[in-house]
């Protein structure tokens, strides 16, 4: 009777393994549907991040978006790192911003490159997730995929147009669209307190 019940058991963990694995498949998640870059332009505060593997802005994240004549949205973005494991300082950072396919907006590759010589350049997937363009912004890069298709490195950044936060009821959304793209509890918050 004990094996019958240990092999129900396995049978029920694999289901479930297999059912959580299977929601995180990162061409599974949603993006902002009829996404307005105009609207979105603007100037943004990380408070919350996930980083990926690597070197990563750490605190006093912001981005400043625009959105030239021709629908070509760029940004420069701030925020500060360490370098060598000791030094701590503001980096200025540049993006541009393509949409491979312009029935979905809100997936965007983004090109970026640090405006010094010690920071990184390269390109990355940029999707917003979700946003109402007033308040907040959720935005998610997976960089490297399992074989599964679930995200093995990726990162994302809750923004705010308010450096010192968000409202408790948007809070709640922020943290349903965290578990929608399988990072809850992965969140770690961004500190703003004007050094950049």
């Amino acid at each position: 009777m004990g094996s019958s019940k240990l092999a129900l058991l396995m049978v029920l963990m694999s289901s479930v393994e297999y059912a959580w694995s299977a929601s995180c498949v990162v061409d599974s998640f949603t993006v902002k549907e009829n996404f307005e870059p105009k609207r979105y332009a603007g100037k943004w505060y990380a408070l919350q991040k996930k980083d990926p593997e690597g070197l990563f802005l750490q605190d006093n994240i912001s981005a400043e978006y625009t959105v030239d004549d021709d629908g070509t949205m760029t940004a420069s973005s701030k925020g500060r790192v360490t370098l060598f494991g000791f030094w701590v300082v503001c980096a200025d950072m540049a993006a541009q911003y393509t949409v491979p396919n312009p029935t979905t907006p809100g997936k965007m590759f983004m090109n970026y490159q640090g405006l010094a010589s010690y920071l990184s350049s390269g390109g990355d997937n940029y999707w917003v997730i979700d946003t109402d363009y007033d308040n907040y912004a959720i935005t998610y890069a997976c960089r490297t995929l399992k074989d599964d298709g679930s995200c093995e490195d990726g990162y994302a950044l809750i923004f705010s147009r308010n450096p010192r936060g968000l409202p408790p009821a948007i809070q709640r959304v922020v943290r349903a669209k965290q578990e929608e793209i399988c990072m809850a509890g992965q969140f770690q918050p961004v500190l703003q307190s004007g050094a950049c």
